[in-house]
């Protein structure tokens, strides 16, 4: 039966679990359902708007009875906006589907079985917790059925998110719940500047217009701000609206505009003009300051990077003596957060730009013992002189390359620390290394409450070390 579900059609099931990537899961005579912006426990009337061979994709009608775990989201462009996954969950809730996550990709995905993975670690904040957002100018706006019906005007001239799965969809949006009440003041002003200018949003399929992106930043350390305005040319009306933003809001340190020709819909300009201020803030990771500009990589949740570090520290267990490697060392905030525990630090990073960012915040906090070294890991670490005490691994959301795998499991560390950002691609890259090294235990940590995503650490040992005890 199962198999002839079609496009089209309405389904009564049940909620089972969560899916990667945010929907929950029901099954229809074994065959796998997704359902988005549904929980566990959920009995629902649903709509098939997608069939494959091994799964179909389907979309609530009604709610039959609703789960233990459901609450009212409390924003109101929930769930048609990006940004969140999970606001309909109570937030108990979702730290346990986390850590099921976590558990699952390790059991099913990397084949290690029942591995210790251990409570997960709650973020401090549940709303307000991000520390930079970036929002879209449009000439086409995505309305909402509460906003219908729009006049000409307010269709021609958004600033917001995308609808999920979209380019061109953009909802016009006054607050963003994940970010500070602060900075939705800074959204709305400029929105309002900026529609005044009477200079066009970017329209993505045609390529014209002017207006193109809005980047906020937020110092949590030092409670400063940064705006950056992306635009696709020099116009004078960015430094009216400089000036009203520095009059209306307080602590703005550094407004900058970076000018973008590229029909390419990344938020970052081909070159960039200091508008007013200094063209970085300041923010800090425990004892440590950070230079952020405006293009440059930092974790967006200041807190709960914080937590994250702690856990790698904890793991690396250092006393001193040891030589630390960090690989994928990105602008340096790991192995800097490392380095007064270590005997040295040695970071490998591919982006020049970022390994430019780590001089200048090793520089910057006086730390005499790291160097970062810009490179492919795969060319690199042949070259090294001594083998690491401790190997932290923090890859990129795809993962790491096989090739570097072997590389470093042929290293012989004594230590190995892998940071991940996704428990798919970490669950993938510790089977890799499974021949050498084996998994004492994994340290989930929550960074972005009310969506999907979750960080995770894992502590490795070598095969048949002493070590092998459970070191918690």
């Amino acid at each position: 039966m199962a198999m002839n579900i079609k496009k089209g059609q309405v389904l009564q099931l049940k909620i089972e679990k969560m899916a990667f990537g945010g929907p929950g899961i029901g099954f229809v005579d074994g065959f796998v359902v997704f359902v988005p912006a549904s929980a566990p426990g959920d009995k629902l009337r649903v709509k098939v708007f997608k069939k494959k061979k091994d799964y179909a994709e389907a979309r609530i009608l009604e709610i039959l009875e609703p789960s233990d775990a459901r609450i009212s989201p409390p924003c109101p462009y929930y769930p048609h906006c990006g940004g969140c996954q999970w606001q309909h969950i109570a937030y108990t809730y979702q730290l346990q589907y986390k850590e099921g996550l976590v558990r699952e990709a390790i059991a099913n995905i990397g084949g290690l079985g029942d591995a210790a993975v251990k409570q997960i670690i709650p973020s401090e904040l549940i709303t307000g917790y991000r520390n930079k957002m970036e929002f879209s100018f449009s000439s086409r706006r995505w309305a909402l059925p509460q906003e219908m019906p729009l006049s000409e005007d307010e269709k021609t001239f958004v600033l917001g998110l995308h609808v999920p799965g979209t380019f061109n969809k953009v909802l016009d949006i006054s607050q963003c719940l994940l970010q500070p009440k602060t900075a939705n003041q800074i959204l709305r002003a400029v929105r309002d500047e900026a529609k005044q200018s009477g200079l066009p949003a970017y329209d993505i399929k045609s390529h014209q217009g002017f207006w193109r992106y809005l980047t906020i930043r937020h110092s949590v350390a030092f409670d400063e701000w940064m705006v950056n305005i992306v635009s696709s040319g020099e116009n004078p009306s960015i430094k009216t609206m400089a000036a009203r933003l520095t009059e209306s809001v307080a602590n703005i340190k550094s407004i900058v505009n970076n000018i973008s020709q590229k029909r390419a819909g990344v938020a970052i300009g081909d070159y960039e003009k200091l508008v007013y201020g200094q063209p970085w803030i300041r923010e800090k990771i425990g004892p440590y300051v950070f230079q952020v500009s405006a293009n440059s990589f930092f974790q967006t949740n200041t807190r709960g990077a914080k937590k994250l570090y702690d856990v790698v520290a904890d793991y690396a267990r250092l006393t001193g003596k040891e030589m630390v490697l960090d690989l994928y060392s990105g602008t340096g905030t790991i192995a800097l957060y490392l380095a007064a525990k270590a005997a040295r630090v040695l970071g490998v990073e591919l982006n020049a730009a970022a390994v430019s960012d780590a001089l200048k915040n090793r520089d910057l906090n006086k730390v005499d013992n790291a160097s970062f070294i810009q490179g492919d890991i795969r060319d690199q670490l042949p070259l090294l002189k001594e083998v690491p005490d401790v190997l932290i691994i923090d890859p990129p959301r795809s993962g790491m390359h096989k090739d570097a795998a072997k590389q470093i499991s042929e290293l012989g560390a004594d230590t190995l620390v892998y940071v991940s950002c996704n428990p798919v691609t970490m669950a993938r890259d510790l089977a890799m290394l499974n021949e050498y090294y084996e998994l004492v235990e994994i340290q989930p940590v929550d960074m972005f409450p009310n969506t999907h995503h979750v960080e995770a650490v894992g502590l490795l040992k070598p095969k048949g070390s002493s070590m092998m005890v459970n070191v918690s």
